[in-house]
């Protein structure tokens, strides 16, 4: 009998199971008729909490026959809840239509399901701030700064995280998970254009500072930010800006599908922007831009979708360069004026990406992606004047044409053993960049060649794979652990030397850890300790010459942190963190080198607040502080130039029922080092910025305001020694970019 006992309960309980019922469905958007990812489905009274898949869809096992209350809770929507009653061996189908409603912060909850993905102030933000550009967007990081120092064309040069990360040397920016970044750029490692992005399909963006995601790779060293562009347009529509500085801007979109679409689960849409702009300098910047951005997205089968963008941009401009203080002082120029006029530039980028989902039967994910971008890129600069040639003077020329295609690739599993919970996650990654005629040159007046500093052909590889693991060991305790193997491969065509002798190889790997822990004590509170390295790869034309630099010199970081909510309508992010770099480079991009300086280390503190004053009201802050310093340095001249050490920004958000919204804002950002030792200082700035939007019928009004207040501020600073005409010797000082003086725009906007 003892024998046969377990047999016995073996049965019994099996013999139980299978009579045990389920709950499926999927949750739709009823603006777009599109299944909705993340929604929180909740069994009432149960504790069992699941987020829709990438198909929107949810699944409960082994429940009981008898009538379960299911909530839907998802932020920007109306929750609901419904009645299903379970039957003995059968799956209950509840299909659920969410509404948009105004936000209610006391609905969002501190979530203990996958706690490493969690994104609840970028979703807060994108939903309450109006959007004016890309860039703004990009602000939406908490603690990152950025700056424009060469007219409306040339990415942003961004600060974060006691960071001055150039163009985006140590940060990972895609767009549709499609990288933005250019690897051994000819203007600067890791280069990161936004403008491509058109500002009205921008549906999200997902962010983590660190380098703590196991899919996120080269650049992910301060942290990554993706951009998600809408996969359908609500209508047609039409919108139309003017402003200041003859500033003019037409955006047009088209619903290809209409209501036919939205009954297949289907939405394709053609977008088309134009922009142009003189700008507020006084040399006229004639800005000119285009975009063009076609978008598919359904089903291929009942479980895989097909999204299939393309995308084209193009852009040309003036502008008027950097100025040194010494220039105003004396009133050879005005604080808006120009040293060397003929500085400009022009680039496009085209773009192919195709992503497929796959849900199993068995609830497993499959993504497969492939892109494809055709880049070209051709920039005037002169950051020195007068002093390597005091004749022609010192402009260059840095010019490119890049051919960029990969393949990212996932599978992702859920089990269950016991009342624990693992989501597995195995993937492949793949880049290849190819350059024709990556150069940089001396000119004069644009169109007169005086010096070839650097010319070659660039194929630069990077394969990589990782493991993921997300084990929810109780509804409290979640662990995430993941590793990542990136190989590189670097060839160099140098133009300038003889066949033969000019072409150079360099490979390299990496390894790369990642282990975070989180604790969630209830729906209000959670704790969280992220530890892992990380890397950013350096100049193929740096690496490959023998006795080259390190091809991927790695960062160690850690956060410690909390996510608070104490009472509903309040919520708080505060975070402690360490960052220590292995190498930190500088790159000299007039002389087309990068200068190794060194091991450094950065520590700080960042603080968030969003807080609901009333139904309508919105305010939030955001406090960063970083201590940045060189490590093989002596104290006092150890300083990292201009790596930000006290940042702030906030403001308030109206959103109404009756079609009014806006928002206030303001950013500080401190006086800091910018030099090693402190003796030049880049001079800090608070500015205001106001954005206001009335929606009336089809119609929506607008206004924007920046620089409130017209203060008079620097965007961008630099510790530079320069020589103007007619001077003896070279003069180190600060060299700037005004900042944009007060600047309004009108817009109108009709959907159809």
């Amino acid at each position: 009998m003892k024998k046969l006992l377990p047999f016995i309960l073996l049965f019994i309980s099996s013999h139980a199971f299978a009579h045990l019922g389920s709950i499926s469905g999927i949750v739709y958007d009823e603006t777009t008729n599109l299944p909705i990812q993340g929604v929180s489905v909740q069994l009432t009274g149960l504790n069992k909490v699941i987020l829709t898949n990438e198909l929107g869809q949810y699944h409960f096992d082994n429940l009981v026959s008898a009538p379960y209350k299911v909530e839907f809770a998802h932020l920007g929507f109306k929750p609901q809840v419904v009645t299903a009653i379970v039957q003995d061996d059968k799956n209950t189908f509840v299909k659920m239509i969410m509404t948009y409603q105004l936000i209610e912060l006391s609905e969002v909850v501190v979530s203990s399901e996958r706690p490493h993905d969690q994104q609840l102030i970028s979703s807060l933000d994108i939903k309450l701030r109006p959007i004016t550009n890309s860039q703004e967007v990009l602000r939406m990081v908490p603690g990152l700064f950025i700056g424009q120092h060469a007219g409306g064309g040339k990415a942003e040069q961004i600060f974060l995280r006691g960071f001055d990360l150039d163009h985006g040397t140590d940060i990972r920016l895609t767009v549709d998970g499609m990288p933005v970044n250019m690897v051994s750029h000819a203007h600067g490692q890791g280069y990161a254009d936004l403008h491509f992005v058109i500002p009205e399909l921008i549906q999200g963006v997902d962010f983590k500072k660190g380098s703590y995601n196991a899919e996120k790779g080269n650049l992910a060293t301060a942290g990554w930010v993706d951009f998600r562009t809408k996969n359908a347009i609500e209508h047609s529509f039409l919108k139309l800006e003017g402003g200041q500085y003859n500033t003019y801007r037409a955006v047009g979109g088209l619903d290809l599908l209409g209501e036919k679409g939205k009954a297949r689960n289907q939405s394709a849409y053609l977008v088309s922007e134009y922009s142009y702009s003189d700008s507020y300098f006084d040399n006229p910047q004639n800005f000119k831009r285009i975009n063009v951005v076609g978008k598919f997205h359904g089903h291929l089968t009942n479980n895989t979708n097909l999204t299939l963008t393309g995308s084209t941009f193009w852009s040309k401009w003036n502008h008027s360069g950097q100025i040194p203080d010494r220039a105003i002082a004396s009133g050879l120029t005005g604080f808006f004026g120009s040293i060397d006029p003929t500085e400009g530039g022009e680039t496009s980028r085209t773009n192919i990406n195709a992503q497929f989902v796959t849900i199993t039967p068995r609830n497993h994910v499959i993504k497969n992606q492939l892109f494809y971008s055709n880049y070209n890129f051709e920039l005037y600069s002169n950051f020195t004047f007068f002093k390597e040639d005091s004749i022609n003077g010192d402009q260059i020329r840095q010019r490119e044409h890049r051919n960029l295609f990969g393949y990212n690739g996932s599978y992702s599993t859920n089990t269950s053993i016991g009342n624990k919970d693992f989501t597995t996650t195995f993937g492949v990654q793949y880049r290849q960049d190819i350059t024709n005629g990556t150069e940089l040159s001396r000119t004069k007046d644009r169109v007169i060649t005086t010096a070839a500093l650097k010319l070659g052909n660039i194929n630069e590889i990077n394969a990589s794979v990782y493991a993921d693991e997300l084990i929810k060991i109780s509804d409290k305790f979640t662990i995430n652990a993941g590793i990542r193997f990136d190989y590189f491969h670097n060839k160099y065509e140098d133009l300038l030397l003889k066949p033969n002798e000019n072409i150079g190889t360099a490979q390299a790997s990496v390894i790369s850890p990642k282990l975070n822990f989180y604790y969630t004590f209830n729906p209000r509170l959670q704790l969280f300790l992220n530890t892992g390295k990380g890397f950013h790869s350096n100049d193929t034309r740096a690496v490959v010459p023998r006795g080259g630099l390190n091809i991927l010199p790695p960062t160690y970081g850690s956060d410690f942190g909390a996510i608070y909510k104490p009472f509903p309508g309040l919520l708080l992010n505060a975070t402690s963190w360490y960052i220590f770099s292995q190498q930190e480079f500088v790159y000299v991009g007039d002389a087309g080198v990068i200068e190794p300086s060194g091991r450094s280390q950065r520590y700080g503190f960042d603080f968030s607040v969003r807080y609901q004053l009333t139904k309508m009201l919105y305010a939030d802050i955001d406090l960063t502080a970083a201590t940045p310093r060189s490590l093989d340095a002596e104290s006092g001249k150890n300083y990292l130039p201009l790596a930000p050490i006290f940042t702030t920004t906030g403001g308030l958000s109206l959103k109404t029922q009756t079609g009014l919204s806006g928002s206030l804002r303001y950013r500080y950002m401190a006086n800091r080092p910018a030099n090693e030792d402190n003796s030049i200082v880049a001079k800090g700035y608070f500015v205001n910025d106001l954005q206001m939007n009335y929606a009336k019928g089809h119609y929506i009004y607008g206004m924007s305001i920046q620089n409130l207040f017209n203060v008079r501020w620097k965007e961008t600073q630099f510790a530079t020694q320069s020589r103007l005409k007619g001077e003896a010797e070279p003069v180190e000082e600060i060299h700037f970019t005004p900042g944009t003086p007060f600047f309004a725009r009108l817009s109108v906007s009709y959907s159809f």
